[in-house]
């Protein structure tokens, strides 16, 4: 993955409903470079899909965030299980490069974030961790490629 295919999944993280004409100003290339990095990223796994997030799930979650664990031996099935039993847990992922899993966590204050990040930071084979809160989420409707 170069920098142009990173420039894009940053794009298409910020708005994956950007026309292909956008995205391709936004990037400075074509719309046909654009089309053809995104079918190959698709064909390679890593963009596995786009999603949806609601207005009632960010209400529900005021404090949101992603934590990206790197996971010693094979423990990763283990923690997987342990998370799932995690009630501010909303999504797991694995993926590849260096981070093992990812985490989308959310709780209703930052203190409750916090304890949550205490607790997995805690559970046994987690080696390393990094955390980003989301700030905002952007979603624009509309659009079309």
């Amino acid at each position: 993955m170069d920098d142009t295919d990173q420039a894009l999944i940053s794009a298409l993280r910020h708005d994956a409903r950007a026309s292909l004409s956008d995205l391709a100003a936004g990037l400075g290339v074509s719309r046909t470079t654009v089309r053809s990095r995104i079918e190959r990223l698709q064909r390679s796994g890593d963009i596995v899909g786009f999603s949806v997030v609601l207005k009632g799930d960010a209400a529900r979650d005021p404090v949101r965030g992603l934590m990206m664990l790197g996971i010693e031996g094979r423990g990763t099935d283990r923690i997987l299980r342990q998370l799932g039993g995690q009630s501010a847990v909303r999504a797991t992922h694995t993926t590849n490069g260096r981070w093992d899993i990812i985490v989308e966590i959310g709780a209703p204050t930052l203190e409750e974030f916090d304890r949550v990040l205490s607790q997995i930071r805690r559970m046994d084979g987690i080696v390393s961790s990094e955390t980003s809160l989301l700030l905002s989420t952007r979603k624009s409707a509309g659009r079309d490629g």
